[in-house]
């Protein structure tokens, strides 16, 4: 099941604004076909996935849902470039990745992340200057913008040390916006934050979404997060893991939650994730539109 594109990526172009967004090609953005990754420990070889397949089209916001220890974490650094697949291959817009690059950033959940000795806006600014993608004045001009997105403009010469938890994540969000990646990944960026600042962060998130219509690949092990936040989630095994299903779940938001058919889904999604056993009477609980069994 391929979703139809809900919107285009931020540009790349090293203007300070976003340019006008490239219409979506038939092509998937991110290909990810077959994919095992294995690390090793003192005493063996482990794998972490074994042989997932899924695309991520412009402006998706995919989410890889899973319980701890699926692997979801390692995929996602694989596609950043960090680790080479044992099997398979991962490709963004036609180009094998073998390594990091700009087209792909990171926003992890430890947000002291941020450099402790740089403002705001300097702590936006760095990643720009460090990769010579800006000159200083027009890193200082897009940090500005992306600053005035998150909400964070009034904050700009503060330090990360003065910041709330919610503070730091949209610091990390604005700096990673602001290096126009083709794609954003981000692992679990708000499971340190309490639950209402949590879901603030949702919010904002979407919202920011809305506006820039950048691409999403985003991992969790919260089924609520990923109805909230995705518009196609992929739901991966425990240990090792492996892709169960694919959900088309872009009707579902913060608004939707407490709903009826919104329980359900979350309560079909557990059965599909932790047992095998149900797969035949979810499967014919939804429409084939809207999820797809791998079994």
């Amino acid at each position: 099941m391929n979703a139809v594109a809900q919107g285009h990526t931020a540009s790349t172009s090293t203007s300070t604004q976003p340019q006008p967004a490239a219409q979506p090609t038939a092509e998937a953005l991110l290909q990810v076909r077959g994919v095992s990754l294995e690390y090793r420990t003192p005493e063996r070889v482990v794998r972490a996935t074994h042989q997932v397949s899924f695309e991520v089209d412009p402006a998706d916001r995919f989410v890889l849902l899973g319980p701890s220890g699926c692997g979801k974490s390692t995929l996602l650094k694989a596609v950043a470039g960090f680790i080479r697949p044992s099997e398979g291959e991962i490709r963004l817009a036609g180009h094998q990745v073998t390594e990091p690059g700009p087209d792909r950033i990171v926003v992890f959940q430890e947000f002291d992340q941020l450099p402790p000795w740089k403002t705001v806006i300097e702590n936006v600014m760095f990643p720009l200057l460090a990769s010579r993608t800006l000159k200083r004045p027009e890193a200082l001009e897009r940090a500005r913008y992306y600053l005035e997105k998150v909400g964070l403009s009034a904050f700009a010469d503060a330090y990360p040390h003065t910041l709330s938890g919610g503070m730091k994540a949209r610091v990390a969000i604005a700096r990673a916006l602001a290096m126009q990646p083709k794609i954003l990944l981000m692992d679990e960026p708000f499971a340190a934050l309490d639950a209402l600042t949590r879901r603030k962060m949702q919010e904002e998130l979407l919202e920011l979404w809305e506006e820039v219509r950048f691409t999403l690949l985003f991992v969790t092990h919260s089924i609520e997060e990923a109805l909230v936040v995705g518009n196609r989630i992929l739901l991966l095994s425990p240990h090792p893991g492996r892709v169960r299903a694919e959900i088309n779940s872009h009707q579902y938001d913060l608004k939707s939650l407490g709903g009826v058919g919104f329980q359900q889904t979350a309560q079909r999604i557990h059965r599909l994730l932790f047992d095998e056993g149900e797969a035949g009477p979810v499967e014919q609980d939804l429409n084939f539109q809207d999820i797809r069994i791998a079994y």
